[in-house]
């Protein structure tokens, strides 16, 4: 599967994907719809790349301006891909080996930008009540915005304290862009 950076200063560069792990990289159109929704507002944010993968989002943010980006997954061998992908495209990020929801209950830091693109099963399910909208909600700086991918199945429908500013469908992958209200 060929992945790449689709703009910015390492735009066109490709970037490994692990070998052995399953994983769902974001497609360049659902990359595409995301930053151009986010424009200049990326530049200088703190990003947090949740179930990163290959962590191409979170680079995509590094190369459009982002000013720091920390990447989160389970599997050593994604985060051993993240790392390569880092030194292939110049920038500098923290890697951390551990579970997403664990993660962000020990983590003190706010993030203005969350992405999240945990695994899914492919099943009907409301996601109101999922653990990663409280567990982003404590760690999401004022003004931010939590991207979120789900199967397309999924819905949402009264998420607390968050309000949705789009949805996108792509395949079988629906994107939400969130921000807490107030």
């Amino acid at each position: 599967m060929a992945l790449r950076v689709i703009s910015g200063t390492a735009g066109g560069l490709r970037l490994e994907v692990p070998k052995g792990v399953e994983i769902r990289p974001a497609l360049d159109r659902v990359k595409g719809a995301i930053f151009s929704s986010l424009g200049e507002w990326i530049v200088d944010k703190r990003v947090l790349d949740l179930y990163a993968g290959t962590g191409s989002l979170g680079i995509e943010a590094l190369s459009r301006g982002a000013r720091e980006a920390t990447f989160v997954d389970l599997a050593n061998a994604c985060c051993r891909a993240i790392r390569h992908n880092l030194l292939k495209t110049g920038f500098h990020g923290e890697v951390v080996e551990a579970d997403a929801l664990r993660f962000l209950a020990r983590d003190q830091r706010q993030h203005d930008i969350v992405f999240a693109s945990p695994p899914y099963e492919k099943h009907e399910l409301l996601l109101d009540q999922h653990p990663l909208l409280s567990s982003v909600a404590s760690r999401l700086a004022p003004q931010g915005c939590f991207i979120w991918e789900f199967f397309r199945r999924n819905r949402i429908e009264h998420p607390g304290p968050w309000k949705v500013r789009w949805q996108r469908r792509t395949g079988e992958t629906v994107v939400v862009m969130m921000e807490l209200e107030g």
